[in-house]
């Protein structure tokens, strides 16, 4: 956190959430009609386009034939592939979890790679949602589409736990990649997300997690 910023590691990170994006937002693109997940598709959210971007800055023009995912990034795919074929509504798990820390602390992490690799306008475009005009109202519109959802109590218990498997994944994508400074950011992030939603209700997901 104090602005030690490994390039190399960073890169790897865009590298790895441009699959699991990439992965997620398929998945999301192919349950759009679902009963549970048509009311939380918001395509001005998707990433994967803009971590191309970055991939492009980071690598240069031949950056798909450089990067891979690492094992852990893998782990996540795999997890992502299960829940979208055997249980579909977890997926609101993992997106509330990506989704909603890149529209939080996810800010935060912006800032600090600007300052410390020196960027300009380029390489943190993964961060800049150009559809999206105000994040706390879409924040709240999110959280309020996700909260009616036509879940049972047991299946919110379920997308709730799956969330917080979400962030391990994460977790453990991190720990691949030097530097503590990683670590720490991501959960500042998930900070900045609970702190938000501390419980107040039974019902409501978004209070949950």
């Amino acid at each position: 956190m104090g602005g030690v910023v490994n390039p190399q590691s960073y890169r790897k990170l865009v590298s790895n959430l441009y699959f699991v994006y990439s992965a997620l937002e398929e998945e999301l693109t192919k349950h759009r009609d679902h009963e549970v997940l048509k009311n939380l598709f918001f395509p001005e959210l998707w990433r994967k386009s803009s971590l191309e971007a970055d991939l492009e800055y980071y690598y240069g023009a031949d950056w798909r034939s450089q990067v891979t995912p690492s094992p852990a990034c893998a782990k996540y795919l795999q997890r992502l592939q299960e829940v979208s074929t055997q249980d579909p509504i977890l997926l609101v798990g993992h997106a509330y979890t990506r989704y909603m820390g890149d529209l939080s602390g996810g800010q935060v992490l912006k800032k600090i790679a600007k300052q410390a690799m020196g960027l300009g306008d380029r390489g943190t475009a993964f961060y800049e949602f150009e559809g999206i005009r105000n994040h706390g109202e879409f924040k709240k519109q999110y959280r309020a589409a996700m909260n009616n959802l036509p879940l049972s109590a047991e299946e919110c218990d379920r997308v709730v736990a799956e969330a917080n498997h979400a962030f391990h994944l994460n977790m453990d994508m991190f720990r691949e990649l030097e530097g503590n400074w990683l670590l720490a950011l991501l959960q500042l992030t998930w900070n900045s997300i609970v702190e938000k939603l501390r419980p107040t209700a039974r019902r409501p997901i978004g209070s949950q997690v």
